[in-house]
């Protein structure tokens, strides 16, 4: 049994019925004409499902501190905009107080953490606000329902460690201790030990290449699996990500080369870890700025995910190990490049360019 996409068959004339379509793909079937999609294997699939479900359970809960937000806005209490995150310590703290009836300012702001950048006095002055009853009462309903689904995502995350438990009932730890961590953990992360489990089940640390923190890095390999033979070289991998330039090529032309659009999750993770990934002093931050200012943002995160793919993809099938050379050694081999590009067309027009110093560049 086979998982096609009905792209590959779609554009089959004059065969308009049920029973014509199913007869039609019977046949290429039998002629080994139909391309298997990729599906993972089964406890794969199961971590799979259970990580999409937590990630809804996230978004709902994320709806609620709107609804939050909204409630504080319209009693003209600016807590949100003193406190970076309403459902952190400091946040939270406050929120549940006024929710069982302390409006006082001057205590409610005593609630303050002693890591909440904002003083004690700012957080005072925030809080002072008309307390209405049926404010209070939207304020009340929006804490219970993410209080709610921050219930439902914990028990997603006992499942996802039983699940993780399973897949390395088979593996042996590696030899290696684990590298030291090089990401802090995000918020919405699970509470339990996601890079181990991770280690075991894919023998290296994929955390230790920049943009992927551990929850990014299990999100991946419930999307793509841990197996990475299903694709014989990377540029298949990328092209399955539809992160691989879509060469239409008519007549020895090239026609266009857009990516083709898709809703792959795993290309989505990529692409947000091409983003944040372009605010650090790294090889492939440098790399993204400079395409940024070249070819724009939108292809610059294209093409920088499609670099992070094929680290990924190399590091589960070669076991290779990342090692950032950083962004100078990257913005000197460019420049470099671009001299020795210079040279020759240079020398195609009979002159020759000659390097004086790094600091005038070339002449």
């Amino acid at each position: 049994m086979l998982l096609v996409n009905a792209r590959a068959v779609k554009n089959v004339p004059g065969r308009k019925t049920d029973v014509n379509d199913a007869q039609w793909l019977q046949q290429l079937h039998q002629y080994g004409l139909l391309r298997g999609s990729f599906h993972p294997r089964a406890e794969v699939a199961q971590l799979r499902a259970y990580l999409r479900l937590r990630e809804q359970m996230v978004e709902y809960a994320a709806a609620h501190v709107q609804h939050m937000q909204k409630a504080l806005m319209q009693m003209n209490v600016q807590l949100h905009h003193v406190v970076s995150d309403i459902t952190g310590a400091t946040g939270l703290r406050i929120v549940r107080a006024i929710v069982a009836g302390n409006h006082g300012p001057e205590e409610l702001a005593r609630y303050r953490d002693v890591r909440c950048g904002a003083s004690e006095e700012t957080i005072r002055e925030a809080l002072t606000g008309n307390y209405r009853a049926e404010h209070v009462f939207g304020l009340k309903q929006a804490l219970e329902l993410w209080d709610f689904h921050q219930a439902k995502v914990a028990e997603c995350d006992v499942e996802i460690e039983a699940v993780l438990k399973s897949l390395n009932e088979t593996r042996v730890e590696p030899g290696r201790p684990i590298p030291a961590m090089r990401h802090a953990k995000a918020r919405n992360e699970p509470k339990f030990d996601v890079r181990s489990a991770l280690y075991t089940l894919l023998g290296a640390d994929l955390s230790q290449i920049h943009g992927f923190g551990p929850y990014t890095v299990l999100r991946l390999v419930a999307e793509c699996g841990d197996d990475m033979n299903k694709w014989p070289t990377a540029k298949h991998f990328t092209s399955w990500l539809t992160l691989a330039p879509g060469n239409k090529i008519s007549g020895g032309r090239l026609l266009s080369s857009k990516t083709r659009r898709s809703s792959n999750r795993a290309a989505a993770l990529l692409r947000i870890a091409a983003v944040n990934i372009g605010k650090t002093q790294t090889s492939l931050g440098a790399f993204y700025r400079r395409l940024s200012a070249r070819v724009g943002k939108a292809k610059a995160v294209t093409a920088t995910a499609r670099k992070l793919a094929v680290l990924f993809y190399r590091a589960l099938r070669f076991g290779l190990a990342y090692a950032d050379p950083g962004a100078e050694y990257y913005e000197e081999r460019y420049r470099r490049r671009v001299f020795e590009n210079l040279q020759r067309r240079a020398r195609g027009l009979g002159f020759t360019l000659v390097e004086t110093t790094k600091s005038s560049g070339v002449s």
